[in-house]
């Protein structure tokens, strides 16, 4: 019997070199995800200045770990300003501009993925690692670099405690509810040409990563960004707190492929 080979998918490398920088951008426009309940610099500008920086990392020839690499760089090197230096109005606008062109690079490691024609389940492993550490890790870093310096009374150390707690949780949830939105055939939300009221996006600004990272531009007013800090936490919590109650409406709901059904419910 003869064997019928699969047609070879065309090298990425040859395609990046036979357009243009423009046509990238163009195509790449072809193949989003929807913006569907992100908070509004997540929307209207991480997710744009991520497009620019996929199509620049595509012609270059970089893979989709490859970026997220690089993401990883930019934002581990604010969260070690934040931990080693005291606070101070010059350290504040780095930090808070590290944080943004990682948060813009971690946008850009998805879409150079689309464009390569789809990513790998290590690449979006790995991506969710990086994710995981950095909420955590960035709120604990302002704990360590407010204490070593004294920088604000310690009831106030709270703070950043309970911030990276409620973005933990909050980023656990979200993850867990994709996966289980798989495994019961549900469509994703963030599917293409889906869009979301921009009021929507705007009421749920102060939970957008972006908004905190904004936030540093203040660090060298202790009293001032201490209290912009805790507002954004507060707001977080907040819409964790109302957003578990939908959630779990919705995990009530849904049901598991008799394939994939499991005896017993806890």
């Amino acid at each position: 019997m003869t064997k019928v080979s699969q047609p070879a998918q065309p090298d990425p490398r040859t395609v990046a070199a036979s357009e243009s920088y423009a046509e990238t951008l163009a195509r790449l426009g072809s193949v989003q995800k929807g913006a569907r309940g992100a908070p509004a610099y997540s929307r209207f500008v991480n997710r744009r200045a991520g497009r620019l920086l996929a199509a620049a990392c595509y012609r270059a020839g970089l893979t989709p770990n490859a970026v997220t690499a690089i993401s990883a760089v930019w934002t581990f090197s604010a969260i070690a300003v934040l931990a080693l230096l005291p606070p101070s109005w010059w350290g504040g606008l780095l930090v808070a501009f590290l944080l943004l062109v990682g948060y813009a690079f971690d946008s850009a490691d998805g879409q150079v993925a689309r464009l390569r024609g789809g990513g790998s389940i290590a690449g979006e492993w790995l991506d969710h690692l990086i994710d995981s550490i950095k909420v955590a890790s960035l709120h604990l870093a302002v704990l360590v670099g407010l204490y070593r310096y004294d920088a604000v009374p310690d009831v106030w150390l709270l703070v950043p405690l309970a911030y990276s707690a409620v973005w933990s949780v909050l980023f656990f949830a979200m993850i867990l509810n994709d996966q289980l939105r798989r495994q019961a055939g549900v469509t994703m939300r963030a599917t293409a040409g889906e869009r979301a009221p921009v009021l929507r996006s705007l009421i749920v600004a102060p939970t957008d990563y972006g908004v905190l990272c904004l936030s540093f531009v203040l660090y060298g007013a202790t009293t001032l960004f201490m209290g912009v800090y805790t507002a954004l936490c507060l707001a977080t919590a907040g819409y964790l707190a109302l957003a578990v109650r939908s959630w779990f409406r919705e995990m009530t709901g849904l049901r598991r492929p008799p394939s994939q059904a499991r005896g017993g419910e806890a």
